[in-house]
């Protein structure tokens, strides 16, 4: 009878993968830790025919114990190798199943703890489909396990509307013999049991499927209902003269500009697409610490704080979380993207869409606050970017606090769920718009997103785009966060929505920053970038390709020797076949030569480049900045090396958003030294470093770190040198910011500076906002700057790391400029 049973379960599994198809997560033996030489035991939550054939389907095809073989268990024997965690009761119009602890985990307990067993106890979530539900939906009510049409009939709906996108993901085992051990009775051990894995089926289902979604019009017609929308539905009353019913219908139509309107369809018909799409213009997509995601998904609400590059990084990061088994987030877009057709489709893939600024519109403001505060007491992931808008030069931009803010006020105001922050970074080997952004730092406007300029970007599409990482960085939980700054704050008042203590926005700006040097922490270092380090640090970005391979071999072993942080990720030492990698991406160019092969950049793909080694210019600041001091100087004292390290470092640090405190350079310091020496770039004797011969090529690397950095420090010079010239006094930030502007680009043309953010505006208002955080500059009552002996003194450290012509022409040209201003005799001496 058992065997005419096996070959019909066999015959019935055959049968409905005729039709079914899984996207299965976690089959890997390995990966899951299991034990061969002990007992595997799995756990479904819910039961059903259907369950256990696609259960048994896939152990089989991954090569896992079978989950309907017997399970031998000293003198007793269990006739399954699986169990349920639910035990139905009858049907009944219940809309949950009974948590009844079933007869199959009872036995598996007594049987466990009378033969010493430990068994590996594997939960294995199963959806059929990965919909989130709707609340007040008939479909749900339908689809309910509980509901009262017969099983069968309900199951078969299910495999005909589901069966086509069934989601199975194995988690890491659960050890019967840790738990029996903390528990005095069987009895006690198997509640613990159900307990344990009642709450993580919950967990799964949050990170995968997500909490339950309102209808649009429901959710729309709660947020005009919330008191704070209220209440600033009462002031537009009284500022815009009108009537209730107008007011009430301003706010719902913001509602629903904000609102996002998620389909799982939507979502698959995305995947479908999207794999599409990495697969024509991309050569593949690197994932790296999505495990640590899965782990903090079943902790709280996560918040992706991802750097952003391209149009194409929200597209990714969904597809990616998607793709491994988690729920994908809802997306803060601005509102130019909300075009006719290209906006409602993604508002159905988790877009919500925001206004660039909202200040001077209460009513707006208030209810898009009540918008995102619902989601994140709700519990959906969320995803926003931390930067604001894209960055056009390659290096992560300072942050915006807006949304953290938001975010921040949200959680002070109910903080009954955790709020994580995981930093992400997106790193292209070749960006989409890379055209665009250079044809905009170079002063042409910026382009409007249209539905044409999409279509117009896809046309162009080819496989020459190389592969994209996507890390994600460590996890920060924001209670940790608060306990550190604002200790105690889980005694005060909750913070109600008109609140805004003092302390609140330090914290905020301190929890932003930390988001940026997270997002840092995760870089991807690819061919592109690193040969991009090495090109653009000759003379004429041309360079002998044997001396381009073993420079860039060296530079990779000395990052890994001295690793940024355990999060970067670094590519297989390949010289030679990188430098071919970038021929067909059409980057560079090889010229034969009989003394050896030569490769060159044309001038679009100098500039274009900048933007690859900008990626990871944090990785070579701290190496960069010590090859620097060695471009003059042939030796160097310990002590006074550290000392200009220390004077430059934290004007570095606030511009790339390193990761290391002041308190913690001289040791980090100390570690590249000694991985400079090891790497013959360096040398010592007693507390003097020693720069290598000449012409060898750990000198021509040095030099090449040097002239990674030395741009940024021309670019502080240039400032102080104007402010210099002009005096104090005489110039308010936005006009140092323009004339820094306007002599940078004059130097780039000079001296042939192929990097367009070298005259970026932003980032000399930057380095002019650090200056007055450094308390080097002030400001009197008229809004002029005016400085102090701090800035002499950097002045003067200028001359041992920069050219000494170069400083020679930046003094002269402000000069030329205070002489314009103000006439012959002007100003102070530089």
């Amino acid at each position: 009878m058992h065997i005419i049973s096996s070959y019909f379960f066999t015959l019935l599994r055959k049968i409905l993968f005729l039709w079914v198809r899984t996207d299965v997560i976690g089959n890997d033996a390995s990966k899951l830790g299991l034990d061969p030489a002990r007992p595997v035991v799995y756990v479904l939550q819910h039961k059903s025919l259907s369950n256990r054939l696609v259960l048994e389907q896939e152990v089989l095809k991954a090569g896992l114990p079978s989950s309907q073989a017997a399970l031998h268990l000293g003198n007793e024997t269990l006739r399954r190798s699986h169990f349920f965690l639910y035990k139905k009761r009858g049907r009944t119009f219940r809309k949950r199943p009974s948590p009844t602890i079933s007869d199959r985990l009872r036995k598996l307990i007594e049987a466990s703890h009378s033969n010493e067993l430990d068994v590996q106890v594997v939960p294995v979530t199963l959806y059929w489909g990965r919909a989130p539900e709707k609340e007040q939906s008939l479909f749900k009510l339908l689809l309910n396990d509980a509901w009262s049409v017969s099983g069968r009939l309900k199951q078969l709906f299910i495999i005909l509307v589901h069966g086509k996108n069934v989601f199975l993901q194995f988690s890491k085992p659960v050890s019967l013999s840790h738990i029996l051990a903390g528990s005095p009775d069987t009895a006690r051990a198997t509640r613990k049991t159900a307990r344990l894995l009642r709450v993580h089926f919950r967990m799964m289902r949050q990170a995968v499927v997500g909490p339950d979604l309102s209808h649009r019009r429901t959710l729309v017609s709660r947020l005009i209902r919330m008191p704070e929308v209220e209440l600033a539905i009462e002031r537009e009353m009284r500022t815009a003269k009108i009537d209730r019913e107008k007011a009430q219908l301003r706010a719902k139509k913001y509602a629903e500009e904000i609102a996002s309107n998620v389909s799982i369809g939507a979502v698959q018909f995305l995947d479908i697409v999207l794999s599409w799409v990495w697969n024509k213009i991309y050569n593949g997509v690197a994932v790296s610490n999505i495990e640590r995601v899965k782990d903090v998904a079943q902790q709280g609400s996560i918040i992706y704080v991802p750097c952003h590059r391209s149009h194409i990084d929200y597209l990714l990061l969904s597809y990616v979380l998607y793709n491994n088994g988690l729920m994908v987030p809802h997306i803060a877009a601005g509102i130019n993207l909300n075009m006719p057709v290209l906006g409602s489709f993604l508002r159905r893939g988790g877009a919500f869409f925001m206004r660039r600024t909202f200040k001077s519109n209460q009513l707006y403001a208030a209810v898009f606050t009540e918008y995102m505060h619902s989601m994140f007491v709700k519990g959906f992931p969320v995803e926003y970017f931390v930067e604001g808008g894209r960055s056009r030069t390659g290096r992560t931009l300072a942050p915006k606090a807006g949304m953290v803010a938001m975010t921040v006020r949200s959680y002070l105001r109910e903080p009954k769920k955790e709020l994580i922050f995981v930093p992400v970074y997106v790193g292209y080997e070749k960006i989409l718009e890379a055209g665009s952004y250079l044809g905009e730092l170079r002063g042409k406007k910026k382009q409007q997103e249209s539905l044409l300029s999409v279509f117009k970007s896809i046309r162009n599409l080819r496989n020459t785009f190389g592969q994209v990482s996507v890390n994600f960085g460590e996890p920060m939980y924001l209670s940790h966060m608060l306990d550190q700054h604002r200790p105690e704050w889980r005694e005060q008042q909750p913070l109600q929505p008109t609140d805004r203590p003092s302390w609140l926005k330090p914290v905020v700006e301190e929890v932003a920053n930390r988001i940026v040097v997270g997002i840092n922490s995760a870089a991807a270092l690819n061919p592109v970038n690193i040969l991009s380090t090495f090109l653009l640090a000759t003379p004429r970005q041309s360079i002998d390709a044997t001396i381009l391979i073993r420079q860039s071999e060296l530079l990779v072993r000395l990052l890994r020797a001295c690793p940024y942080s355990a999060d970067v990720t670094c590519p297989d030492v390949d010289g030679p076949r990188w430098i071919d990698y970038l021929v067909e991406m059409g980057l560079v160019e090889i010229r034969p030569q009989k003394l050896g092969d030569i490769v060159q950049l044309d001038a679009r793909n100098a500039i274009l480049l900048t933007y690859y080694r900008n990626n990871i210019l944090h990785l070579l600041a701290l190496p960069g900045l010590i090859a620097t001091f060695f471009q003059h100087e042939n030796e160097l004292k310990a002590e006074r090396l550290h000392w200009m390290m220390e004077s430059i470092y934290p004007y570095i640090r606030s511009e790339l958003f390193l990761r290391w405190s002041e308190d913690e350079l001289a040791a980090r310091v100390d570690e590249w030294l000694t991985a400079l020496i090891e790497a013959g770039m360096l040398s010592s004797s007693g507390d003097v470093y020693h720069a290598p011969p000449p012409g060898s090529l750990q000198a021509v690397c040095l030099q090449s770190l040097a002239r990674s950095i030395l741009p940024t420090l021309e670019r502080y010079y240039t400032v102080i040198a104007i402010l210099r010239r002009h005096g104090s006094g005489r110039l308010t930030d936005l006009e140092l910011e323009e004339r820094s502007t306007a002599m940078a680009e004059r130097m780039s043309i000079l001296y042939g500076l192929n990097a367009p953010e070298f005259f970026d505006k932003t980032l000399f208002r930057n380095f002019i906002h650090i200056l007055r955080s450094q308390r080097v500059v002030t400001h009197n009552e008229e809004g002029f700057i005016v400085y102090n002996r701090k800035l002499d003194r950097i002045a003067d450290e200028a001359r041992f790391v920069l050219d000494s012509d170069l400083r020679q022409s930046i003094i002269e040209v402000a000069e030329d400029q205070v002489t314009r201003k103000s006439g012959p005799g002007a100003g102070a001496a530089a």
